[in-house]
């Protein structure tokens, strides 16, 4: 019956996890995913050629148990255990991530640390007082010097603004307590590891559990199951419209396929992973002017990456590696073997992934396929990773919105387009990175679809799906709904913000 079926749109990490769990609870669930090959959305496996490769490198570990145990269950005999590693390349040269400083003063040089040192010292003695920006705040701490080195120039490519404009809130988020000093005293001076109880910090675990042919094996494999639990997933159905007859109570979302033809289907519940203001273009005149307007504000970030197949020379083992350097466009570079030996179905070759961030139909993105091919050979040779010659083939993979942007007012187009939302539409749920406008992890996405569910079953908003953070682990709070101002929406991952005018200004 109409009623009782789920409408999901989008097949990513959180439309496929609604999709598993409503399927095994006999609830129908119908996923329409606008992509005709690839399940997975950002965390999908692209393949060429026989190489598969990974779209920004997706580690698998969380600190819900509840997303570890789904993952066993929907592929309980494909995931490797895989050791981490993501290093810093700087003028030739390979430094840890996260820094150690007494490692870095030694690989920059002595001459190199002693302008570091100085250029601390000047910071110490003549801080900017009461410092604004990015810039500011990251100089005081360590020096201009060292913020130059290993902060401006991959803050700058990943988010598309200059260090100057970024707020310094973000950096006091990002770089909590940590100051040169305090980073030289702890590599001299380590302390002991709790043997219990201490809690794990992501950025920092030592191994991950990766699906042997990548992360698309862990989306594709819960298509299929969904499937054989009576549930659809519907590929190159792209939503352009969803209607709420409130008589009803009903949904009839309606799609195009890749021949052009209409299609439309009757829900009871519609789930959506898609960015919002795609969404509220798809709900038009049901809104108000304010939500239509507010949601046109929102912006994103957009990712290319460009795939090297190359004869192997063992440039570097990591996972990935950053660039900081700002005589080349590549921010950072995936080694897809290093992931899984797997995805390299040749052991001579390697394949490696360069990560160019930009938006959409400016810029690098307007670059043509072959000219962005032509780009990544050039800058690989550059960075001394490998030779032209070892280069065998190259292919480019765009992913469309693949971080939303946080500027000072999006919490506030947000709060506004949920409150609508809430208010006139009680049947749509919104899930995951882009359904959500978060800047989040795939488990933070899967545990926002698996509360969901569990309200869709209960008939009632049990669970704020806006209290999960971005550790996956949902916040319990005394108002049922999080609270939404000019500053923060809970459990909202930082990410840098724009100065505003007047603090430029001041």
């Amino acid at each position: 019956m109409p009623r009782n079926t789920v409408a999901i749109i989008g097949a990513g990490p959180a439309g496929l996890t609604a999709a598993y769990l409503l399927s095994k609870a006999g609830v129908p669930a119908v996923v329409l995913e606008a992509d005709s090959k690839y399940v997975g959305g950002i965390s999908k496996t692209a393949r060429f050629k026989g190489y598969h490769f990974d779209i920004g490198g997706h580690r698998f570990f969380s600190k819900s148990q509840e997303v570890e145990d789904l993952w066993t269950e929907i592929l309980p005999d494909d995931m490797l255990v895989r050791p981490r590693s993501s290093r810093i390349l700087y003028r030739g040269r390979f430094f840890s991530y996260p820094l150690k400083a007494a490692e870095a003063l030694f690989k920059l040089g002595i001459f190199e640390s002693m302008r570091c040192g100085l250029s601390y010292l000047w910071a110490r003695l003549f801080p900017v007082c009461e410092p604004k920006s990015f810039e500011d705040w990251v100089s005081n701490q360590f020096g201009h010097r060292l913020f130059h080195i290993f902060f401006k120039t991959y803050t700058e490519k990943v988010w598309g603004m200059s260090c100057k404009e970024i707020s310094a809130d973000w950096a006091a988020q990002r770089i909590k307590g940590l100051s040169l000093m305090t980073a030289v005293l702890a590599a001299l001076f380590p302390k002991r590891k709790p043997r219990t109880g201490g809690k794990v910090v992501k950025t920092l675990i030592e191994s991950f559990r990766y699906p042997r042919l990548g992360p698309g094996m862990m989306w594709e494999a819960c298509a299929t199951k969904v499937q054989a639990m009576g549930g659809s997933v519907l590929m190159g159905r792209r939503v352009t419209g969803c209607h709420y007859d409130a008589g009803s109570a009903l949904w009839t979302v309606t799609t195009t396929d890749e021949e052009g033809r209409e299609h439309t289907l009757e829900a009871g519940n519609v789930i959506s992973t898609a960015p919002v203001r795609e969404l509220c273009a798809m709900l038009g005149s049901q809104l108000s002017p304010a939500p239509l307007d507010a949601a046109n504000q929102l912006k994103y970030r957009d990712f290319i990456t460009v795939v090297l197949i190359l004869k192997d020379r063992g440039a570097f083992a990591d996972n990935w590696i950053y660039i900081h350097d700002p005589s080349v466009q590549v921010g950072r570079i995936q080694n897809f073997k290093s992931w899984s030996p797997e995805m390299v179905p040749d052991p001579a070759t390697t394949c490696y992934g360069l990560e160019y961030f930009c938006f959409e139909h400016i810029g690098l993105w307007a670059m043509t396929d072959a000219q962005l091919q032509d780009l990544a050979r050039r800058e690989i040779a550059q960075l001394g990773l490998a030779h032209a010659e070892d280069i065998i083939d190259a292919h480019v993979v765009r992913q469309r919105k693949a971080y939303p942007v946080y500027d000072d007012a999006y919490t506030k187009h947000l709060a506004v387009i949920r409150e609508e939302l809430d208010r006139r539409l009680p049947t749509l749920h919104l899930v995951g990175r882009n359904g959500m406008h978060k800047y989040n992890n795939q488990d933070h996405s899967m545990m926002t679809a698996m509360l969901c569910v569990k309200n869709i079953l209960a008939g009632r908003r049990v669970y704020d799906l806006w209290q999960v953070n971005e550790d996956a682990e949902y916040h319990e709070s005394g108002e049922h709904r999080a609270a939404v101002d000019g500053a923060s929406v809970s459990g909202q991952r930082q990410v840098p913000r724009k100065i505003a005018p007047a603090a430029a200004k001041a």
